[in-house]
């Protein structure tokens, strides 16, 4: 049975000035990683085998020449990633007879959420679902729509929903896995030269297995997300002295402890980094871990010095599943199964004869551990961005109108108002960031968010106007109403660190705090 640490910061047999484990453990096994499985290969009936054979679509994008300038409306639109946005601003544009082609880096689609799909998602089926991407997968009698008030695995998302969308004909055609985009630009155009810019078509470069390519679209629907970019664990959104050097004993996201990845976490000395629900599940699967192999042991480091919104709103909170992580949490902290180190602002990571040294900021020894997870959010690549004229919020690296909106500065109940091609366009005419990416660094995105804005952003596309301004979006809300929240009133009213007065009442689709 694992035996309860401490609830003070130092372990058991602690050396002077450290966070100590009990007993550093000699051996740290190499990471390990397993290969994601052959991608659902869309295909067609050869005739004369029967065999089905990968199709690939001819367009005027693959080295074929321009269309004359007047005729640039004649080129497809671009979605850069073969995620749950991606594959929705697909489907809408399927639904308005739109022609696109879909590239994504990985070789499937959902790259990135297969790489966690051993983790539980906290939403139910009746908000991961795009309606468009509904309708398309209804008129084939063999899909079999999920009970909407399970919550699924994110390996059922991605099997029961995203790969038969994906293996739908209209999307297989033009979808293009193993295309990493590196750029993108107005062509003949570099981000300083004005000319006759927003008449140009966009111009993407892709690395692909078979060497760099080149595309045109009439315009861009930037849906790549941010998965690959996790920030550092390092305070002040910089890698923290060491980080780099000790990369195999860091793993950023969500591991699988369970399985995938047991070996390398079981009967070691873990600590994990971050306050949002990566981080919280990371500590929740240790903790079961911990159940079975009790020498595991447990630290949890954030920045925050009041762990209240650790907990999330609870029984507050609209999505159920996504209060009851908080609840967990908690009950695991109080009962010592895992250790909680507050306002840790952590500066280097040093060999230590033990293990891993952790030090703040200050240079201060915080702990002594053998691996790492960074489960500390991610932040959007805009490097292949940098040809284009883009307005950003200062803040969170969102679209500019978007950011004062989603700013967890600001706000944190987990509501956005509704909004779509209007508030996501930019200078660049045609280009749109959509998903988590339009979200920059915010972390209170949501599947239902995304699929409203390609949603909008397609009728635009398509001329329809009216249609992409009726923009209507409802989003539970967290029952979590501060930025750094003393407590939470029984009537829903939120009570703030920095206040003695009751600020507004959250409410489903309300900004609040």
């Amino acid at each position: 049975m694992n035996q309860p640490l401490p609830k003070h910061r130092h372990f058991i047999q602690p050396l002077p000035k450290h966070r100590h484990f009990i007993q550093p453990q000699a051996n740290v096994f190499p990471p390990t990683s397993q290969p994601l499985p052959p991608a659902p290969q869309p295909a067609t009936a050869t005739p004369g085998c029967g065999e089905p054979q990968p199709t690939t679509i001819s367009t005027k994008t693959d080295a074929q020449p321009l269309p004359a300038s007047g005729d640039r409306q004649s080129l497809p639109i671009a979605i850069i990633g073969a995620g749950p946005i991606g594959l929705a601003a697909a489907a809408n544009l399927i639904q308005r007879d739109q022609e696109f082609i879909l590239l994504e880096a990985g070789p499937r689609i959902a790259a990135s959420i297969w790489e966690w799909r051993h983790v539980r998602l906290f939403t139910p089926w009746s908000y991961l679902i795009d309606p468009a991407s509904k309708r398309i997968l209804q008129a084939d009698d063999s899909w079999q729509a999920p009970d909407d008030n399970e919550v699924p695995f994110a390996k059922e998302l991605v099997e029961r929903y995203l790969d038969p969308l994906a293996a739908d004909e209209r999307i297989a055609s033009r979808l293009k896995l193993n295309h990493q985009v590196t750029s993108i630009s107005r062509d003949g155009h570099d981000r300083m030269k004005d000319g006759h810019r927003n008449e140009a078509p966009f111009l993407i470069v892709a690395d692909t297995p078979a060497g760099p390519r080149r595309f045109h679209a009439r315009a861009v629907i930037d849906a790549s997300g941010t998965w690959n970019t996790p920030n550092p664990m390092g305070a002040g959104g910089v890698e923290a002295d060491g980080e780099h050097q000790f990369q195999d004993h860091i793993r950023y996201g969500m591991p699988d402890v369970l399985d995938r990845e047991r070996e390398r976490y079981a009967g070691k000395r873990v600590l994990v980094v971050g306050s949002g629900h990566s981080a919280t599940g990371a500590v929740l699967s240790l903790v079961e871990l911990a159940n079975e192999s009790p020498e595991t042991m447990i630290a949890w480091a954030v920045r925050r010095t009041n762990p209240a919104k650790l907990w999330g709103g609870g029984k507050a909170d609209e999505i159920e599943a996504r209060g009851a992580l908080g609840t967990r949490v908690q009950a695991a902290v109080d009962s010592g199964k895992a250790t909680l180190l507050t306002g840790l602002s952590i500066g280097a990571i040093r060999e230590h004869q033990d293990g891993l040294e952790v030090f703040d900021v200050h240079g201060v020894s915080q702990v002594i551990v053998d691996e790492i997870i960074v489960a500390a959010g991610s932040r959007p690549n805009l490097n292949m961005l940098r040809e284009l004229r883009l307005e950003l919020d200062a803040s969170t690296e969102a679209t500019q109108a978007l950011g004062p909106l989603i700013d967890p500065n600001r706000h944190s109940c987990g509501s956005v108002p509704p909004h779509g091609a209007a508030e996501l366009k930019h200078p660049e005419r045609g280009f749109y960031l959509a998903g988590m990416k339009s979200y920059g660094r915010a972390p209170t995105f949501l599947m239902r968010t995304g699929y409203e804005q390609v949603r909008s952003i397609a009728a635009e596309l398509a001329g329809d106007h009216e249609a992409a301004r009726k923009v209507e979006l409802t989003l539970p809300s967290t029952g979590v109403c501060s930025t750094d929240l003393a407590y939470q009133e029984p009537s829903g009213t939120c009570q703030s660190s920095a206040s003695d007065k009751p600020s507004e009442q959250c409410e489903s689709g309300s900004q609040c705090c």
